[in-house]
């Protein structure tokens, strides 16, 4: 899993670093548009993190963010979910946004700094093993992250552990319907392109 893992964060730290340079997958202010991100939505957002956004929907589809509630972002990279689930929460809510690659969560902190927005961290760390209290979130968002993760069970197993009771998921991804054979999974080409 380590080469997988080595290989995913290369791609987001190239992301990260020069987001116009073209990747198997859309990126920044086009990709918005295409998952359904609204203008209302973007509005205040640092076109730094918006152009690095690499997500696969919009979690926000599922329902606001409401004025108060503890919020963590599995794989925030460039912080675009972040920073708009911390506006809706308030300065009286939190929002953990938690990534593997430092580069995005560099971003992401000086995105945070620009949009003034003082009720948002970014931490390193893995979808498997997220570095919040158990039953601290009342939401768990997720963009385009778990098909990024080789054990899915132990992130959902994680992302539950995070949720407060009556918590809830709000993700945004691709689902795969049939059986990924084992020797497919080993092609890290396939996983970033």
């Amino acid at each position: 899993m380590g080469s997988l893992r080595d290989a995913i964060i290369e791609e987001y730290k190239a992301v990260a670093q020069d987001p116009q340079q073209g990747f198997h997958f859309h990126t920044g202010r086009r990709l918005t548009q295409l998952v359904g991100y609204s203008d209302e939505l973007l509005e205040g957002i640092p076109e730094s993190s918006i152009a690095a956004f690499a997500g696969t929907g919009n979690p926000f589809s599922l329902g606001p963010i409401a004025p108060g509630e503890n919020v963590v972002d599995v794989g925030s990279g460039a912080g675009i979910d972040s920073l708009i689930a911390a506006r809706m929460t308030g300065p009286a809510g939190n929002v953990v946004g938690v990534d593997m690659t430092a580069e995005m969560r560099d971003r992401a902190r000086n995105a945070a700094a620009e949009a003034g927005l003082g009720n948002v961290e970014f931490k390193d760390g893995y979808a498997e093993s997220l570095p919040v209290p158990d039953g601290w979130a009342d939401v768990v968002i997720s963009n385009g992250v778990l098909i990024l993760v080789p054990d899915k069970i132990a992130a959902l197993a994680a992302m539950y552990r995070a949720l407060k009771p009556g918590g809830r998921l709000q993700i945004g991804d691709i689902l795969v319907q049939v059986q990924v054979p084992e020797e497919v999974k080993l092609e890290i080409d396939l996983w970033t392109g």
